[in-house]
């Protein structure tokens, strides 16, 4: 039995890449596919745990290097971010070199708060992290509030900041009918004639447009912004854009206090940017949510920024909101 789960997938692996002439690369162009999918990742189980797991997973592992090195795999650390079976897997993880470790997380408002900083301490040697499946859950009622939005915004400045570990992070789940779901809170809602944006799909949506392609060093006293006490409960992070040519800061305000913020003693102080843009996502109340009756109560809102030099530009962040600035130098 074993061996022929280990045979489909590396079946599935040669049925998505595999040239026509091969068995089932013929079966995906006779289904209408002739061009290969370019299949990247392979996950090996999902919130797997203990022993019997890792023995299995070299068999893959093992398979799937021999026949398929171009194959980036993927391995579980279970069902939690943290307790026994993910302490004893991240190192089981290491030892039979998966490329990513699959992270999930279903956590409270405590915990996202407290976590922009999980990755800084991540051993750079290790397998990266697939921040794979992860959600805000109020512990009121699980709906889509405003504030569990922003705290997941506060926690992916940690991802930003930590692009070198974490290369890849989806929020689940992405879909659910408003009268058939069984779990909640979810990204996108829908009925039988409309959709449905939570605030949550705003933030996933900004920070995979603005992810840039190069990662900046943006601290405060030494420290990086991750909400600390003595940070004001500030988060940020910061790209450069070499397809924009442009500056992007992202800033999450956890705190009731709005707050203005200046970029001195960096290397980008003197630096000049032609024009800007700033992108808000506030709302009246945290408990707020979009519905059917009103889908846009929550959405970003764009506004301009004047050009000048880095170090002069007040970042201006209203209290409890996401903003995040987009300065463009002039081309070359």
């Amino acid at each position: 039995f074993f061996t022929v789960v280990v045979q489909d997938a590396l079946d599935l692996i040669e049925f998505a890449n595999g040239d026509t002439t091969t068995y089932w690369g013929k079966v995906r162009a006779d289904l209408g596919h002739p061009a290969p999918f370019n299949m990247k990742y392979l996950g090996v189980g999902n919130e797997q745990w203990g022993m019997e797991y890792v023995e299995r997973l070299s068999v893959f592992v093992k398979a799937i290097r021999e026949k398929h090195p171009e194959i980036q795999i993927v391995g579980s650390s279970g069902p939690k971010p943290d307790g026994e079976d993910f302490d004893f897997l991240w190192p089981e993880m290491a030892r039979l070199k998966v490329d990513l470790v699959d992270e999930h997380f279903y956590k409270d408002e405590e915990w996202f708060a407290s976590q922009a900083a999980r990755y800084d301490s991540y051993d750079r040697k290790n397998p990266k992290v697939f921040a794979g499946e992860f959600a805000c859950h109020c512990k009121l009622d699980g709906r889509n509030r405003f504030d569990t939005a922003l705290l997941e915004a506060a926690f992916m400045t940690g991802i930003d900041r930590n692009s070198d570990v974490v290369t890849m992070a989806t929020y689940a789940p992405l879909f659910a009918h408003y009268k058939a779901w069984q779990w909640r809170p979810d990204l996108i809602w829908f009925d039988n004639l409309n959709v449905v944006r939570s605030a949550s799909y705003y933030v996933q949506k900004l920070f995979s447009h603005y992810k840039g392609t190069e990662r900046l060093k943006l601290t405060c006293e030494g420290e990086p912004l991750a909400g600390k006490v003595e940070q004001d409960s500030l988060y940020a992070s910061a790209v450069w854009d070499s397809q924009r040519n442009a500056y992007i800061f992202k800033l999450v305000n956890l705190s009731g206090n709005d707050e203005n913020l200046s970029i001195i003693k960096n290397r980008l102080s003197n630096e000049n940017y032609n024009y800007g843009e700033k992108i808000e996502l506030s709302a009246p109340s945290d408990s707020l949510e979009n519905t059917l009756d009103d889908t846009d109560k929550i959405v970003p809102r764009k506004s301009k920024v004047e050009g000048g030099k880095l170090k002069d530009l007040n970042l201006f962040v209203k209290a409890r909101s996401l903003s995040i600035y987009i300065l463009y130098k002039e081309k070359k």
